[in-house]
């Protein structure tokens, strides 16, 4: 049976309308698998759609998953400064920051894919044009979230963002390590001389980022 071919979007309204349903169905795709392993012909399968005419809406499939990207950045923006905003008088305690930065990320594991696959692969083989806008977006969420990440805790911008790079690269990384819902995550499950690859994204993350926060006030930064 062939793919059915829908007529081309004409209007601007139609066009947000067959992209949003392209992205929508690349999201649901990639939070089911991985971002990895879904293609450009399986997001076209899910919207009804020939992969040629994919191309209308997205230059490549890394495009598609480079804006699903740059949503998450707001999405986990918005999230965690409204949880910042909690933390009120004094200089807050930083393992309960890092511990509201770790839960808000691992709350979000197709965020935390992205996260690891966007400098490795997507921005790789998309236009400059846009990886420029992408970087816009993510540049914007970045400085949102310093502004709050100096008041509760009292350090620099620079530390700000440190910890912000810090905490979205290790939570891609620690997402990708602990393998949830793979073959490999019940090997090392199964084999208790494997128990060291177990990795428990949340603890670990928070750990990592209390104590990057307290050696940051320790030397001024």
């Amino acid at each position: 049976m062939s793919t059915p071919s829908p007529q081309r979007a004409r209007s601007a309204a139609a066009k947000q309308q067959r992209e949003r349903a392209i992205l929508d169905a690349a999201r649901s795709l990639g939070a089911e698998r991985s971002v990895r392993e879904v293609t450009l012909t399986d997001i076209a399968a899910a919207v009804g759609m020939h992969k040629s005419a994919m191309l209308r809406y997205f230059e490549t499939r890394e495009q598609i998953f480079l804006a699903l990207t740059a949503e998450g950045w707001e999405d986990w923006s918005a999230v965690l400064r409204a949880r910042l905003s909690e933390f009120t008088g004094d200089t807050a305690d930083p393992d309960a920051v890092a511990a509201v930065i770790a839960r808000t990320l691992v709350a979000r594991p197709f965020f935390c894919d992205l996260l690891a696959q966007a400098p490795l692969n997507l921005e790789r083989n998309v236009s400059l044009d846009s990886v420029y806008e992408f970087k816009t977006v993510v540049l914007g969420e970045v400085a949102l979230l310093v502004s709050e990440l100096c008041r509760v805790l009292a350090i620099t911008e620079r530390s700000a963002i440190d910890l912000i790079s810090t905490a979205t690269s290790m939570a891609g990384a620690l997402l990708q390590m602990a393998a949830p819902g793979t073959r490999l995550r019940t090997l090392y499950e199964s084999r208790p001389e494997l128990a060291h690859a177990l990795v428990d994204v949340e603890p670990q993350l928070t750990r990592i980022l209390a104590a990057l926060v307290i050696g940051m006030r320790s030397t001024g930064m």
